[in-house]
């Protein structure tokens, strides 16, 4: 599968911090909330980018220590996808979940 973020799987997104990381995963969050009723295109296609960020995380050595809530993020932003039935997860929490990273991210962390 081509990667939708291909210069950060290359390498790029290594070199950023889990704040700054989260922070990005976070963008695409909010752009799934700002399409989910307007254009499922452009929903599905954010969600799908926040799956690969994810993944570029969950995959980053440094966070190894991480991996469980790095996980279970990743179930959340599915389960919030199939409408909450598991965890009861909805794109409201989600988003507020990863915008405290964007906060932080803009701080310097």
């Amino acid at each position: 599968m081509a990667h939708q973020h291909a210069e950060l799987a290359a390498g790029r997104w290594y070199g950023l911090s889990l704040v700054e990381q989260l922070a990005n995963v976070g963008s695409e969050v909010a752009r799934i909330r700002r399409w989910k009723d307007r254009d499922p295109r452009l929903c599905q296609n954010a969600f799908v980018r926040a799956l690969e960020l994810l993944d570029l995380t969950i995959g980053d050595r440094r966070w190894t220590g991480r991996r469980k809530e790095l996980t279970r993020a990743h179930e959340f932003l599915y389960d919030t996808m199939l409408g909450g039935k598991e965890y009861g997860s909805d794109l409201e929490s989600l988003d507020r979940y990863f915008f405290a990273f964007a906060v932080a991210a803009r701080a310097g962390h």
